[in-house]
Parts: C-alpha cells; structure tokens; sequence
C-alpha cells in the first residue's frame, strides 16, 4: 500500500539563464514530477518557479509549455498542486486557478499533515534586516503599481523584466551558498522568533537558494528547498518526517545531508 506523501520544491527560475539550459532544466523537472506523481497526495511549489512572470488579461510569458502541461495533467489525475508566489513571480492572478486548477498563494500559509504543523512560503521579506527590498515588495505588489505596469504593452514590459532579471542572483551565479551560521540565517531567526509566540513542527522555505535542514531551538525544523540550478533538492513528508532529497536524474532520489 502506497502512503501518500507531501512534496515541496522552489526555485526553478526556469527561463534564466540562457533558453537551452532552462529547457533542459524544465525537462527535469517534468521528470521529477512523473516520479513523484504515484504517490503524491499534494505539491507544493514554493515560489521563484519562473525567473519572471507578469499576467495580463490574455496574456502570459511564453514558454514553459512542459511544465505547464505537466501541472494540468497532475491536477486532472486529483493531484493537489499549490503555487506560491515568490519575488521573481509574484505578479500572479487566476491564470494557473482557472487553466490549471492549481491553488494560488500570494502570502504564507499554515497546514497540518498528520498532527504535525507547517508553516510554509516563499520566505522573500521574512525575518529581521532587508527594509529596502521589504519596502520594495510593498510597491510591487501594490495593485496600483501593477495597473500601472499593465498599461505598458507585452513586448515592452517582458523586455524590461527581462533585463532586470539580468542582475538577479541565478542569473549571474552571484548564489547563497555558504552556510555562515544561525545568527547569519534570517529565515532562521524568523522561524525562532515565531516560536516564541505559535508553537510550530516545521517551517518551510524556498528563496534562499541553499539546501539547509536546522534544528529550531529543539522545537521545530527549519528545512530551506533550495534551487534547481545547483542543488535540484526537494522536500518530502511521509506521514511521520521530512526529509531533504536530491533528485537524480534516471536513479533514485539521494538523501541531501545538510543538517546544522
């Protein structure tokens, strides 16, 4: 008897950095997918799925015809597929509920799975520090500042994106990687502060682009997803536990081991 499991994943940032490279990463996820698809119950894609996206009211990036057929074919066998929108993505409105019957997440939501409790987001303006982009986010996800944008045509607006995707992190392999202890890990801080007040099993982040998997204070796990350039790690609950795995493409899923 298959038990029916939870899967998280983030940070494809499909379409950076170069067509062919984001093609082959999109084929891999598809793969990742079709293993995972027997004994998936819900998944949970934690945002930074594109390196950009913007809806207009009939229109959106093109591309990703794989991925987005995959979704729709997981969502019509009964699969629950969750979509939260992360800061390269986050300009998101009824495409993926109407077209793909996905569930879309614009903030933070909690869950519970089996008596345990989740906290689960993107995790971009959490934590202490980073009032610039926090104040920044406001103003992109302000509905005047998105109007506004709307009002540029398709060809122009998508080329602005593009060019300021151009300085994003994966796009210049200017990436996170370097664990530099718990008092440096700002989701960290988030998820201890947190608890002072909600008690809590397991926080569950994308946006950092490091696979981690940290104790929290004896009380919870903090478990960062990584991305899908470097890493290809994703999450997995069973009905008792999480684990942290690397997909490999053709061969079994690897345990990643990044236990602080």
């Amino acid at each position: 008897m298959n038990i029916k499991k939870k899967y998280f994943a983030s940070d494809f940032h499909l379409g950076v950095p170069t067509p062919q490279l984001s093609l082959a990463r999109e084929k891999l996820v598809c793969q990742w997918l079709d293993t995972i698809k027997a004994d998936a119950d819900e998944i949970f894609l934690v945002g930074d799925i594109f390196d950009f996206w913007y809806e207009y009211s009939y229109t959106i990036p093109k591309g990703f015809t794989r991925l987005l057929g995959k979704i729709a074919e997981l969502t019509d066998s009964g699969i629950k597929v969750h979509f939260f929108t992360g800061n390269h993505d986050l300009w998101m409105n009824d495409y993926f509920v109407t077209e793909l019957n996905v569930e879309v997440h614009h903030e933070p939501v909690i869950r519970e799975f089996n008596g345990k409790k989740f906290f689960i987001g993107h995790g971009d303006g959490l934590g202490p520090g980073d009032a610039k982009y926090k104040l920044l986010k406001k103003v992109f996800s302000s509905k005047i500042s998105q109007w506004l944008y709307s009002r540029l045509h398709p060809n122009l607006a998508f080329s602005i994106a593009r060019k300021s995707s151009k300085r994003s992190r994966i796009q210049t392999a200017d990436s996170d990687e370097k664990y530099l202890g718990k008092e440096n890990e700002w989701l960290y801080l988030f998820a201890k502060e947190y608890l002072q007040t909600s008690p809590m099993d397991y926080f569950i982040f994308g946006h950092r682009h490091l696979p981690l998997n940290m104790d929290v204070e004896g009380k919870a796990r903090y478990i960062n997803l990584g991305e899908w350039i470097n890493y290809r790690t994703y999450a997995m609950f069973d009905g008792e536990k999480m684990h942290l795995n690397k997909f490999v493409s053709n061969g079994a899923p690897e345990a990643y081991n990044s236990i602080h």
